[in-house]
Order: C-alpha cells, then sequence, then structure tokens
C-alpha cells in the first residue's frame, strides 16, 4: 500500500539564472533533516530572471536553456542525493534536441537519478517563448504515482484528468504566477482533486516577484495546508496516500465514485472536440504497477 508520504512544499523567491547552487542544496538539504521524503519548488525556480528588463527577458531564459544530460541536471541529481530524498527543484529551460525551448518540471529520485521530466504543454501564450510539450508525465515514487504539471497546465481539465487516468495519487503543480489570478488557481486546485480524487500540491513563487498563496488539496477537495499570502514559507506535511484508493471505493463525500460511472457494456460518447471518444471499457485508472517509462509515453488524444 502506498502509506504516507511527508512533503515539503517550498513557497519561495527565484534564484538569479546561474546563482551559486550551494544555498539551493543547504535548503534542500534542511528539509531532509526535517524528515520531508519529497521536497517542491515553484517553477522556474533556478531561473529567476525577474530582475531584467521585459523586453530581454525571454531572451535571457533562451540563452540560459540547458540539456537534460548536462552539468546542472547531473548537479541537481547530486543534491537530491546528498540529501536523500526525492527533489522536484520546479522546472527549467530546457533546450531540446532540435533546438527547441521547453519548460520542463523535473523529479529526481533520493539515489540521485532523473525519474522523470515533464514538458509543460499549456505556456502561458502570448507571454511565454516555450514550445509546448506533447505527452503527460507520471513516475514512481515508493511504490505510489506521481503525476507533474505546470502552472497553467491547471487551467486544462484534461491534463489532471490524464494524470489520474495513469495513475497518480499526487499531483505535483509547479507555478511561477505573478498576476491576480492566483485567486482562481486555488479553486481550480480545489476542483481538481475533486473532480480526479486526487491530492494536489500545488506551489507557488513567493514575493515579491510571485502570489504566492500554494496551497495542497485531498482527494475530496478539502484544504490540508494553505500559504496566507506571498511570504516565503514551506508547507510541511504528511499526505496519507490510502485516501485516495478509499475515496475512489467509497466516493467523494461517500456518494459520488467518478471512476466507476461507466459499466463495459455502455456506449462509447463521442468527444469531437478531440476527434476521439471515452470508451466506457477504458474508463479505469491505470495500474500503479505499470512501468513510469510507459506511462510517460503516452500520448495526448
Amino acid at each position: 500500500m502506498p502509506g504516507q508520504l511527508t512533503v515539503a512544499a517550498v513557497q519561495s523567491a527565484p534564484r538569479a539564472i546561474g546563482a551559486e547552487l550551494e544555498p539551493f542544496a543547504a535548503d534542500v538539504a534542511r528539509h531532509a533533516a526535517a524528515g520531508a521524503r519529497l521536497v517542491v519548488y515553484p517553477e522556474l525556480h533556478l531561473f529567476g530572471a525577474d530582475h531584467l528588463p521585459e523586453s530581454v527577458r525571454n531572451t535571457a531564459l533562451g540563452a540560459s536553456a540547458v540539456p537534460l544530460d548536462g552539468e546542472l541536471v547531473r548537479t541537481l541529481g547530486a543534491i537530491a542525493a546528498d540529501a536523500g530524498v526525492w527533489l522536484v527543484p520546479g522546472s527549467v529551460c530546457e533546450r531540446g534536441p532540435q533546438g527547441e525551448l521547453f519548460n520542463t518540471a523535473l523529479a529526481f529520485a533520493p539515489d540521485g537519478a532523473l525519474a522523470a521530466s515533464y514538458r509543460k504543454i499549456f505556456p502561458w501564450r502570448p507571454f511565454e517563448p516555450y514550445v509546448p510539450g506533447d505527452r503527460f508525465v507520471v513516475f514512481d515514487l515508493d511504490g505510489s504515482t506521481v503525476g507533474l504539471d505546470i502552472c497553467y497546465d491547471a487551467w486544462f481539465p484534461e491534463v489532471s484528468r490524464h494524470l489520474a487516468w495513469l495513475g497518480a495519487e499526487v499531483i505535483v503543480n509547479v507555478v511561477k504566477t505573478t498576476t491576480p489570478d492566483r485567486e482562481q488557481e486555488v479553486v481550480l486546485a480545489r476542483a481538481n482533486s475533486i473532480a480526479n480524487q486526487v491530492f494536489t500540491v500545488s506551489v507557488n513563487t513567493a514575493g515579491p516577484v510571485g502570489r504566492g498563496r500554494s496551497i495542497v488539496v485531498d482527494p475530496e477537495g478539502a484544504v490540508l495546508a494553505e500559504s496566507a499570502g506571498d511570504e516565503e514559507t514551506v508547507l510541511a506535511l504528511a499526505l496519507d496516500l490510502d485516501r485516495v484508493a478509499h475515496v475512489r471505493e467509497y466516493g467523494t463525500a461517500g456518494v459520488n465514485r467518478m471512476w466507476s460511472q461507466f459499466r463495459p457494456e455502455d456506449a462509447a460518447i463521442p468527444l469531437p472536440l478531440y476527434a476521439g471518444r471515452i470508451d466506457p471499457r477504458d474508463w479505469a485508472v491505470q495500474s500503479r504497477a505499470l512501468p513510469s517509462t510507459t506511462l510517460s509515453r503516452q500520448p495526448l488524444l
């Protein structure tokens, strides 16, 4: 059984592009020493460019992009290994194999291995310079399944739905919201948890850059922890992952069992928006026993 997952969701201001990583490593180690098994930072936490004029900011982000087999990723893996924790260091500017610029969330295992990488499917257009990713990503974490998404992805219900369908019990949503719509995003964090019966860990950037209000939500939509504002803070708590199976079996509020909605003999429902359909025979959460490499390669509808 999945059991408990101790999480440190670190609402912090971004670190400037190219800043020394020793203070970051010390921060990760501090949360590990306090008992965290998974340490999560906001979107682009190590790629702060907000001190630059807006006219050159995207150019600087592009120039900072790194390959996933490069020195920075190896160093982040070493930081996770030294602390002995699962680490989501936010997202990085990734330089793709064809020169593309991606906004990519990374997850490292306690041995330093890169366990998962996820390219943001819904960059915040027209403001962000990134090429969209094309696949949903989950990974195995000590026998549980964790899904990754980034900021604006949470506004599109297809993302959370697919992560849950791929077996995610926890969705880690790394965020850099600097605009007033964080008010709506905390509602969406609860709605995505309710609609998919998953935990949501949504970690936003602290002020003065970000609007803060990081939030952790349980599979029935209850707020387990939330920052009151944009101050630097850490939401440290244990998630009872067995709650996911319980809620799906007995229903949200004891009544709603969305993942058991269909019978195999029900007719398929066309989804003209996607040129696809809901097939009742496939309307079930995938087993966590499937390897993460398979799960990360599921295509979009």
